[in-house]
């Protein structure tokens, strides 16, 4: 049966930890993971801070963990309580997560993680900072066990757990507003003597700053969150690239019922080609997503601080596949931004996510050249066109190569040798 977690605490744009999982999880649907800690305080006076805690959030740690639907899908989820201790991570939280995260990994769940904290918790020490390193172990045997992992950042997170499982998610996105950053902001004033810049920690910034894939507000949680698992775990074993690239191939894959996927063009006089190419008015990557695919949940920037309007990011469904889909903006490389060594950082994390859930890849070429100029030259351009080459080469998943119009230079080759071109 399950349990209604209606909070007292929190409000309608930022729910406390019960009021989210109600929002997000199926009416009725979620069932607890938590067992009373057995932490016993080493002193009273943090024996009295654990107690007030209790009676002031209602629970007895600073997470929630267990089980619901969301959309129909069972999923596991983690989510913090910051009004217990600021939602900070100590001992017997670390506990609760991991056997939270473990659990999801033996029974092949996804992982809904939603963190809202002011890092670790002082009153342990030492002893809760390494707690990360354990959470983080946690995480990542969990991803490479094949299952997805979303993080939704809340106002704030901070600290510790900004910097180990609040930034490991496949996707992540982050309340409206929220404050997110590694030095608290009173922290940075202590320290320094003056407050921390404004508007640097704010989600909306670090979502420019491809921080972040997306800002929403709760509501709508629920259907990006669905419709990023229904691609992510719609996957197929891993294909075996041991004979390299097979884009020589000269039989093309099928459809069931046997229909080709792809058909031969008619023959076109080569300078038309060309020209067609290079049509202000054809269609670019985005009017491709727009008109042929059913799903789109854009992903931004490389999750490490880069971003670049030339590269497209998604995660996508056309008809009943899902793929990865990483496509060049023309249009945006055409008002003076072309394509950078971010471009293909951003283009790498797409590989990496194709290649970690066996979906397909479909990579978009529509490029008038990379960047020309000494910033593109000392952030490593050629490194990462040869990197791009690379992975895409040794991919173990499925790839296709739409060459969509212009295919100038490097930029063009990096996303160029897939099984089908």
């Amino acid at each position: 049966m399950g349990t209604s977690l209606r909070g007292a605490h929190g409000s309608p744009e930022r729910p406390d930890a019960a009021g989210l999982l109600d929002r997000v999880l199926d009416p009725g649907s979620y069932e607890s993971w938590d067992v009373p800690p057995a932490y016993t305080a080493p002193s009273p006076a943090y024996a009295a801070d654990l107690a007030r805690a209790r009676e002031r959030s209602g629970h007895d740690e600073a997470v929630l963990t267990g089980s619901g639907l969301l959309r129909g899908r069972r999923v596991a989820v983690v989510v913090s309580e910051f009004a217990f201790l600021a939602g900070s991570i100590g001992v017997a939280t670390a506990d609760r997560i991991v056997a939270a995260v473990e659990r999801a990994t033996a029974e092949g769940l996804p992982l809904l993680a939603a963190p809202s904290s002011g890092g670790t918790r002082m009153q342990e020490g030492t002893v809760a900072f390494v707690q990360m390193a354990r959470i983080t172990a946690a995480v990542m045997a969990h991803r490479a066990a094949g299952l997805p992992y979303l993080v939704y950042l809340r106002h704030p997170t901070t600290g510790g757990v900004l910097a180990s499982w609040g930034s490991l998610g496949h996707v992540t996105a982050a309340e409206p507003g929220a404050l997110i950053g590694f030095l608290g902001p009173r922290v940075y004033e202590t320290l320094h003597g003056e407050p921390f810049p404004p508007g640097v920690q704010v989600a909306e910034n670090l979502a420019a700053k491809g921080l972040l894939d997306a800002v929403v507000g709760v509501d709508d949680l629920p259907g990006i969150a669905a419709q990023a698992l229904d691609a992510l775990c719609a996957a197929r074993p891993p294909v075996s690239r041991a004979g390299g690239s097979s884009a020589g191939s000269s039989t093309p894959p099928v459809r069931a019922g046997g229909v080709p996927v792809l058909s031969e063009s008619a023959d076109v006089p080569a300078w038309e080609s060309v020209e067609r190419s290079r049509r202000a008015g054809r269609p670019g990557v985005r009017e491709l997503l727009a008109h042929g695919a059913t799903e789109v949940t854009p992903l931004s920037g490389t999750g490490d601080g880069e971003a670049d309007p030339g590269l497209l990011l998604a995660l996508a469904r056309f008809g009943d596949a899902a793929c990865v889909v990483i496509g060049q903006d023309r249009a945006a490389q055409r008002v003076g931004r072309p394509l950078g060594p971010a471009g293909l950082r951003v283009a790498r994390r797409g590989m990496r996510l194709a290649a970690e859930f066996g979906l397909p890849l479909l990579t978009v070429v529509d490029t008038p050249g990379a960047a020309l100029s000494p910033e593109a030259e000392e952030r490593g351009l050629a490194g990462e066109i040869a990197r791009c080459l690379a992975d895409l080469i040794t991919l173990r998943a499925p790839t296709l190569c739409l060459l969509l119009g212009e295919g100038s230079g490097g930029a063009a080759l990096a996303l160029l040798p897939a099984d089908r071109v």
